[in-house]
């Protein structure tokens, strides 16, 4: 993916504690049936903490029986939750307790069998250890016989200076070791793109950011993120067969960014990036130099990284892609033989490239039921289980580019994101593969583009995939390439929007119909009402800066209904100036507030113009109101201008508001495929508001008149 296109806060976000364990000893007599004796004992691991959340690894080895499908129960007395399992589903059931139960692929543990799995939680004041453990119902005290004990020992490792220096071979995690891909993967979460920047074409700035520094690594870390991808085109950095040697600046560049993250803490991925499109999918017409690169490639990186830390990953492919194919079967085999050749050349390297986790794509890095099976097909051939599955994720594609009226977060967006989600996981994750979603965002969530989204349908977005990804064990990893985190000043361009994913990170949030309460200047004033989607939370008030509003005077709630009474809304939009006249907030009883705007408008006007194709702007007086979309259609009804299936056109591609020069431009893309004629356009606001303008082309000239 390319985009071509915080606070400046001082804390260590990892408190890495290696030894944090409770280990309960001894043991206790005990039967599950008139012949079963019972006993088992469980080693508990926080392997890794920080501010509000903590990784805990857990290995429970049977010391009775055989059992062939296991419970495992405890209590955290500490007010911790877990918000992320693997190789287990675990539930809370009120008081701490919690149950952890076996996946579908490790119900069985042997006599002095072990089965392992882990977790990511939650945490405030205090991260306590649980006292004790129950498989199957039967307290573990560490045999058959005796009387429990547990033990706690803790040492923490201090935090990294804020400028690392780079380590040519940084030490292993004590967490997500190598054979247990599921808690590598999980260890992952959440994670980041360096997007735009090693895989610029020709050069890291290319694409306008900035060259990477260990700072910004540094507070992206701080920020939360505990993986880091850093995608990679090699095309313009290797000369010519039969070596394809990687130029040597280049590729010390690529381990200088590498070992910088690795020393910060973070997981890394990296890959061929946009290699996928500029030769590696002319792989069926030229199968022998495509794969002699493509394995020339792999086998330099491997030596190169042979001896890194396995928190080192590797991805075989982005978003892979064929030309010249006789259809999906075809591309199928090309990219099974593809991350075949990948798998074995790594292997082959030795070192820890023996076990190290290798990342697989399916198809287009698409979640469609084909691509996810095809990839499964080369997992099975591959039978190897230090792998993962990737795809990517840029949501339901009207809405990610607002096209065909896709202007909210509606069913269909929901629908699109749980089919998703609920696909890989079947696939992969209910089968013991873990899945990295290495890219998501939205794609015209851009900076550079402002209004294409509306912010408030955008954290809806961003709370969603946070929790739909969380409750399915899937490692999401945000394609950033600078239209989140402004790079050169270490701020996001809007913390609200960070601080809306990072807390679906761990909890659910609150949100409303609408982000918006539009109020009409030259009408009387009434009470106005949005609808709560409450997502497990409870409504606790509304607030305006530090001011509490008053239940009944100001507002009321009846069920997921919350009505702003007159005087409040007379209040709050003071002497009526167009746009945004006061901001409140819904507050609810956990995750983040929902900031709600109290907008003044008057339905936007429209004046004639004169233009051509390449260049026509319509006067337009918004008044307070904002462009949501826009519709054209022909004289007889029928659709007009690109993406004819569809009255409405691409928000920003076809049509683009400019609210400080007062015009909406039509584009010359919109006009290409625009037949000579009347067209009556339908411009939507974001107020409920619709105004009706008709244009009329003759070759290259344009007429505009209000209707």
């Amino acid at each position: 993916m390319s985009l071509h296109r915080m606070r400046r806060v001082r804390w260590r976000a990892a408190v890495v504690a290696t030894g944090v364990a409770a280990l309960l000893t001894a043991g206790m007599a005990a039967a599950v049936s008139a012949q079963a004796a019972a006993g088992c004992r469980v080693g508990y691991a926080v392997s890794a903490q920080w501010p509000g959340g903590f990784t805990a690894n857990v290995d429970v080895t049977n010391l009775g029986d055989p059992v062939n499908g296991w419970n495992l129960t405890w209590t955290f007395t500490s007010g911790q939750q877990v918000t992320q399992a693997w190789n287990a589903t675990v539930t809370a059931s009120g008081g701490g307790r919690h149950t952890a139960v076996n996946a579908s692929y490790n119900p069985a543990i042997g006599t002095n069998g072990t089965v392992s799995f882990g977790f990511n939680g939650s945490w405030s004041g205090s991260n306590a250890a649980p006292a004790s453990f129950a498989l199957n119902g039967v307290t573990c005290t560490g045999g058959i016989g005796g009387t429990p004990s547990a033990s706690v020992s803790a040492s923490t490792r201090p935090s990294q200076s804020s400028s690392p220096s780079p380590s040519p071979s940084p030490s292993p995690s004590p967490s997500g070791q190598p054979g247990d891909p599921m808690a590598t993967v999980a260890a992952m979460q959440p994670g980041w793109n360096l997007g735009n920047t090693l895989d610029a074409i020709p050069d890291e700035t290319a694409w306008g950011n900035p060259l990477t520094t260990q700072a910004l690594l540094h507070h992206v870390r701080q920020q939360g993120f505990n993986s880091i991808r850093i995608p990679v085109t090699w095309s313009n950095h290797h000369g010519p067969g039969p070596a394809y040697t990687i130029d040597t600046a280049w590729l010390s560049r690529v381990r200088q960014i590498v070992d910088w993250s690795l020393s910060e803490g973070f997981y890394v991925m990296i890959n061929l990036h946009h290699d996928s499109w500029q030769w590696i999918n002319t792989y069926p017409s030229d199968r022998t130099n495509v794969l002699a690169r493509y394995h020339a490639l792999w086998a330099q990186l491997s030596a190169t990284f042979r001896d890194h830390s396995p928190r080192l990953v590797f991805e075989s492919i982005n978003e892979p892609q064929f030309a010249g194919t006789s259809g999906d079967e075809q591309n199928y085999q090309a990219l099974q033989e593809l991350n075949t050749d990948f798998v074995r050349t790594v292997r082959q390297s030795g070192g820890n490239n023996a076990t190290r986790l290798l990342v697989l794509p399916t198809l287009y890095t698409n979640a469609d039921q084909g691509r996810l099976d095809a990839l499964t097909a080369t997992f099975n051939q591959l039978n190897d289980r230090n792998l993962a599955a990737t795809v990517h994720f840029y949501g339901y594609w009207p809405f990610s580019v607002n096209i065909a009226g896709g202007t909210r977060y509606d069913a269909a967006v929901e629908q699109d994101l749980v089919g998703s989600f609920d696909r890989v996981r079947a696939a992969f994750v209910a089968r013991g593969i873990p899945v990295i979603i290495g890219e998501w965002a939205l794609l015209s969530w851009d900076h550079t583009r402002p209004g294409i989204i509306e912010r408030g349908e955008f954290l809806k977005y961003l709370e969603a995939v946070g929790y739909h990804a969380r409750i399915r064990n899937l490692t999401t990893m945000l394609w950033d390439a600078g239209q989140f985190l402004n790079r050169g000043e270490l701020r996001w361009r809007d913390p609200g929007v960070f601080a809306m994913m990072k807390t679906s990170w761990t909890t659910r949030s609150a949100t409303a119909s609408a982000d918006q309460v539009y109020v009409a200047r030259n009408a009387a004033i009434t009470g106005k009402t949005l609808t709560l989607n409450l997502n497990g939370t409870a409504f606790r008030g509304l607030r305006q800066g530090t001011t509490d509003l008053v239940s009944g005077s100001d507002y009321t709630v009846s069920g997921n209904t919350l009505t702003l009474t007159a005087a409040a809304v007379t209040r709050l939009v003071g002497n009526r100036a167009y746009g945004v006249n006061a901001t409140i907030e819904a507050r609810f009883s956990q995750g983040e507030p929902w900031l709600i705007n109290i907008i003044t408008y008057d339905p936007p006007t429209q004046a004639a113009a004169t233009g051509t194709t390449s260049s026509f702007a319509i006067p337009t007086q918004f008044r307070g109101d904002q462009l949501a979309t826009m519709e054209a259609r022909y004289a007889d009804g029928t659709n007009a201008g690109p993406a004819n299936w569809t009255s409405y056109k691409e928000f920003w591609t076809h049509f683009q508001p400019d609210y400080t020069a007062n015009t909406i431009l039509l584009k010359p893309e919109f006009f290409d495929e625009v037949n000579d004629g009347t067209v009556t356009l339908t411009f939507h606001f974001w107020s409920g508001t619709q105004v009706t303008y008709r244009i009329t082309k003759a070759g290259t000239s344009v007429t505009g008149t209000n209707s």
